[in-house]
């Protein structure tokens, strides 16, 4: 933490810990209620599906690709913050396959009440790591609230034809994801005062490094669906992509990565509310082994702030994609497959 002040930000926040989305049958709820946005051409993906971000095309061999992204504090140290909630949201536009281009920082701040310098570390930590994904931030708005809360728009650009949608896979493909999961009861443990420093590095190491290895790494193969894993969790956001492929999924259970400790934990009661709002909404949409326990389930569903690329990759590059990823550094691991059998269904075996 900034010698400057020695509030604990994560103190700040009302949710506490785990940086949740509004919940995916709360979020339909709303939309059902909406006019249908008027069709446009030129909008590649756009609110009809449920993917990372939108993708507008400007010409025959030009897109952006637009996405936003903020939340509560979910670690202490302001620098820390700024680089997770940058990462978080450049993510979408790696998820998508795009190069985040520019940002705009959206911010909101108690700024009567808390150190300014506290604020100046939020936005250095982000400045950083735009520029470690090679991006210009151009702007931003900021708000002053009692609540701190910090994230950013960002554009990116793609190649019409080189879009990766959540809603691609085939069946045979190998699913291999590229971070750890258990980072929402991680980060509510910090705020419990259930974690060690060094845990609360190793979270906050995950959570700040950039995707941008991964899809650069995944940019040379057939990537048939991809999507990051983030608020809806592991078995949220590979729904999405059962249902948006007409697919099945299966998930090895034992080849899931976790963060150490993620069960022990839970088991102390640890759990956000947003991983269990998660498991509510994909219950009856995925069979678990009569054996697994709640807390596992749980696990599975557990709200990520920051995660990993899932991606959906033919069964023939699936060894050497695994292996071009893992040499050039990331965490990656083969954790399922893509069935033909029970389409808009995962099964965790």
């Amino acid at each position: 933490m900034a010698e400057t002040n020695q509030i604990k930000l994560t103190s700040l926040s009302s949710k506490g810990g785990c940086g949740c989305k509004i919940g995916p049958a709360d979020l339909v709820q709303v939309l059902r209620e909406l006019p249908p946005a008027a069709p446009n051409p030129d909008v590649l993906v756009g609110l009809d599906t449920s993917d990372d971000a939108g993708v507008y095309r400007l010409n025959d061999d030009l897109a952006i690709v637009q996405t936003v992204d903020f939340f509560t504090p979910i670690v202490d140290d302001p620098y820390s913050f700024g680089q997770v909630a940058a990462a978080n949201a450049i993510s979408d536009i790696y998820a998508m396959g795009g190069k985040p281009l520019t940002a705009l920082n959206i911010v909101a701040f108690p700024i009567s009440s808390l150190d300014k310098n506290i604020l100046t570390e939020i936005l250095r930590g982000a400045g950083d790591k735009l520029q470690e994904a090679g991006a210009t931030l151009v702007g931003g708005h900021s708000i002053d609230d009692k609540e701190p809360k910090f994230g950013l728009a960002v554009t990116g650009i793609i190649h019409p034809e080189k879009i990766r949608t959540n809603a691609g896979a085939k069946p045979g493909d190998q699913l291999i994801l590229t971070k750890p999961i258990g980072v929402g009861i991680t980060t509510t443990s910090i705020k419990r005062g259930l974690v060690t420093e060094e845990e609360i590095a190793n979270v906050t190491k995950v959570m700040a490094t950039l995707n941008k290895t991964a899809a650069e790494t995944m940019a040379s193969y057939n990537i048939h669906a991809c999507t990051d894993v983030t608020g809806f969790g592991l078995l949220g956001h590979s729904l999405e992509m059962a249902k948006g492929s007409r697919t099945g999924l299966s998930i090895y259970k034992d080849q899931v990565p976790v963060l150490p400790r993620v069960r022990e934990l839970a088991e102390a009661g640890a759990v956000p509310g947003g991983t269990k709002n998660n498991f509510a909404h994909i219950k009856e949409d995925v069979t678990f082994p009569t054996a697994m326990d709640q807390i596992d389930q749980w696990i599975l569903c557990d709200a990520v702030t920051s995660g990993g690329l899932l991606m959906a990759v033919s069964s023939e590059d699936a060894k050497s994609l695994l292996s071009d990823l893992q040499s050039a550094g990331v965490a990656a691991a083969v954790i399922g497959e893509v069935t033909e059998e029970h389409p808009g269904h995962i099964t965790v075996l």
